[in-house]
């Protein structure tokens, strides 16, 4: 029997998307994947994760951390304005990354330190998104001449349902027509969230870069199965707005998030592909009830709803409040009253283990990664090509 290939990495960060990758690495397997190595600014946070999740070194310094022996990859699981210049110092330290989305952001890199969050946001959208995309340009090239992978972490793409969806799709025979997606939920209520320089955006680029990208990527996919091309997106519309403005709001009656500084909270793109099939892709921070991830395929012969979350492998219900007190049920449920569907495994049907999974396989086997940087580089695109749009409320031409 060959040996199996074994895999050292390191993670980038310590809070919550950090800790849905340590439960992912854990269940890996054809790899012996060692999580050798965390770098966090907290070290008291970092300690803590790693007592946790039985990684023996811990890193305040980046560069240092990359220095760690047996580590060969890195997962960086921090701020959007963190990811060039990390995944550019990592791939020339001969490390594979893998760089959640969006992979790219405008937080105000051009300006001078002193700018205020007013200047930030003020900036026009198409100087945001030349700066976003070169950024993220600059990290596939720095992979590329490194000769190591930069893998995109969108884990939608490896969702259950959506590999599935992709299988059926694939022995159709059938068109993609139309697709639809969403990610909505209550709202983040970390003030760095509602402020465009730490984030590059609101709800269209947190939540909407899903469906984006899973749209990117699945009209790639059917291009390049029909006739070796990928079927690229050429045009866009879209709308922006904070919803939670309503003049009837008020502290008795609203439930989301509120107090949004200069981002959106609801965010709308109509996408135009160059077969002429379209994708209409939202993200909102105005959805009570947990989160909702979905996307929708209408092909020529055939109809997909892919659901994410929440599903109903489980129904529960609760008399009141009380009931389920100290459970988790799903993310971002406001209530824990009444009928519920608690995720058997939230981390498996939202695709976050499959993606840990699949990077950790491309890592050992030196095979591509399901979705590499291009993925994230053309997401930025279209999401900074959509906030163009709502601006000078035009189509915009890719």
């Amino acid at each position: 029997m060959s040996e199996v290939p074994s895999v050292g990495v390191g993670l980038v960060g310590a809070g919550f998307l950090a800790q849905t990758r340590a439960r992912g690495y854990r269940q890996v397997g054809q790899v012996d994947l060692n999580l050798v190595a965390i770098c966090s600014k907290s070290e008291a946070r970092a300690q803590d994760f790693a007592k946790q999740h039985r990684i023996g070194s811990v890193y305040q310094d980046f560069q240092a951390f990359l220095k760690h022996p047996g580590l060969d990859a890195v997962d960086l699981c921090v701020p959007n304005h963190l990811h060039k210049e990390m995944a550019v110092a990592a791939a020339q330290a001969g490390k594979h990354v893998l760089c959640t989305k969006p992979m790219t952001a405008y937080v105000g890199q051009d300006l001078p330190s002193t700018a205020d969050d007013a200047a930030v946001s003020a900036v026009a959208p198409a100087q945001m998104a030349d700066i976003a995309i070169a950024e993220g340009e600059a990290m596939v090239d720095a992979a590329q001449q490194a000769g190591v992978f930069l893998a995109y972490g969108e884990n939608w793409l490896h969702a259950p349902a959506m590999k599935r969806a992709w299988q059926l799709f694939q022995s159709s025979g059938g068109a993609v027509l139309e697709m639809r997606g969403w990610e909505c939920h209550n709202g983040s209520h970390s003030p760095y969230a509602k402020i465009w320089r730490y984030t590059g955006g609101g709800a269209l680029l947190r939540l909407g870069a899903h469906p984006v990208g899973s749209m990117l990527h699945w009209k790639a996919m059917e291009g390049r199965n029909r006739t070796g091309v990928p079927i690229a997106p050429v045009a866009v519309t879209a709308e922006v707005a904070d919803l939670s403005l309503n003049p009837a709001l008020n502290s008795e009656n609203c439930r989301v998030a509120q107090g949004w500084v200069d981002v959106e909270n609801w965010g709308c793109v109509v996408i135009q592909f160059e077969d002429g099939s379209r994708g209409v892709a939202y993200g909102s921070d105005n959805h009570l009830g947990g989160m909702e991830s979905r996307l929708e395929i209408s092909a020529s012969n055939c109809h997909f709803k892919v659901n994410l979350s929440p599903n109903d492998m489980l129904r529960a219900y609760a008399s009141n409040e009380q009931v389920f007190e100290g459970e988790y049920l799903m993310e971002k449920v406001d209530s824990r009253a009444g009928w519920s569907t608690p995720m058997p495994n939230e981390d498996w049907t939202s695709g976050q283990f499959g993606l840990c999974q699949d990077f950790a396989e491309a890592v050992a086997y030196r095979r591509p990664p399901l979705a590499e940087g291009d993925l994230g580089v053309a997401t930025t695109r279209v999401l900074y090509a959509a906030y163009q749009a709502a601006a000078e409320g035009r189509r915009v031409t890719l």
